[in-house]
């Protein structure tokens, strides 16, 4: 399975990445500069493009053929649901209703881009749909106008697959899509088979899961898995930091029961390099997520065995030899 690895970047964390304290620690390039220095990153192979920041209805031939040029497969369209103060109260779950339908109307463009892209994944995180303080949220139909928008637009675009991507808090205190129960509830409950799941792992490891077992709980509500995001984090904050960098045995259980369920899509670099230089901090999460594959091919038995067996200390004499 290793081999078969398609590895991608989106497109913007090769830019001038920026924080709430710093508008940006570097300069900020044209997505066109961007795509010349994913080009650089030995591996890559396709690039996931945020709406209105990448790609707009004005320069959809421009990427196109910008990307056609350097070999690159469009792998999502990410609709900017979250970072225009139009979505500052929810966009897809927002209370007003004349909110809710100019989320609609501009997924409806990114959709028909992504057609003309020829890219099949709507990357959907609706980053503002959460709330703030107690007594703040609407539950019940905040999150009924949600999935009811979900369902509407996956059957208004039934090639394309819409995978929510999940994360438990920012900008929000709190996210309605938060964890991977959270989220195939709301697959569930759209009714379409259109609809999956991004699991993010930096976003995964901040919510306290285990993110193998978050694969197998897709796996088992009907291959829910559509699209992965990789990077690290210390657990507390999405840190979006260099895959490999803080957890590493989380990783090989990772790639592990991916094989074991059968994901054959892509793996996307998501991190923020705010300091680094983007091109290497990209590159060595590729390496990082090769190398564990090399520790997995090699020694996939042993490891299966140590499943099996369920020995914690005999798993751990393992992990420590194979990796030292």
């Amino acid at each position: 399975m290793a081999s078969k690895r398609k590895y991608s970047a989106i497109l913007g964390n090769l830019g001038n990445t920026r924080d709430r304290f710093c508008g940006g620690y570097k300069d900020n390039p044209s997505s066109l500069e961007m795509l010349k220095r994913a080009a650089k990153i030995e591996g890559i192979t396709g690039i996931e493009l945020v709406g209105t920041w990448d790609i707009r209805p004005d320069n959809v031939r421009e990427m196109k053929t910008a990307l056609g040029d350097l070999s690159f497969k469009c792998v999502s369209i990410i609709p900017d649901l979250f970072a225009d103060k139009l979505w500052r109260n929810g966009s897809l779950s927002s209370r007003e209703r004349s909110v809710r339908n100019k989320a609609m109307d501009y997924l409806r463009i990114m959709c028909s881009i992504s057609e003309e892209m020829e890219c099949r994944i709507i990357n959907l995180w609706p980053g503002q749909d959460g709330y703030d303080y107690p007594l703040q949220g609407d539950f019940l139909n905040e999150r009924k106008y949600l999935t009811e928008n979900i369902a509407s637009i996956a059957a208004e675009f039934p090639q394309l697959k819409f995978a929510l991507e999940y994360k438990a808090k920012e900008p929000r205190t709190h996210s309605y899509l938060a964890r991977m129960a959270d989220t195939l509830l709301v697959c569930l409950q759209t009714g379409c088979d259109n609809v999956g799941v991004t699991i993010d792992t930096g976003h995964a490891f901040l919510g306290g899961e285990n993110v193998a077992e978050s694969v197998v709980l897709a796996k088992q509500a009907g291959d829910k898995l559509f699209h992965m995001h990789f990077n690290d984090n210390y657990r507390s904050w999405d840190d979006d930091m260099i895959v490999g960098s803080i957890h590493s045995i989380e990783y090989i259980e990772l790639l592990y029961w991916l094989d074991k369920c059968g994901y054959d899509g892509w793996f996307s670099m998501d991190q923020y390099p705010y300091r680094e230089d983007a091109t290497g901090a990209i590159s060595e999460s590729v390496n990082w997520l090769k190398k564990f594959d090399s520790v997995l091919t090699n020694n996939r038995n042993a490891i299966k065995n140590a499943v099996k067996e369920g020995d914690a200390v005999k798993t751990s004499k393992l992990m420590r030899e194979l990796i030292f």
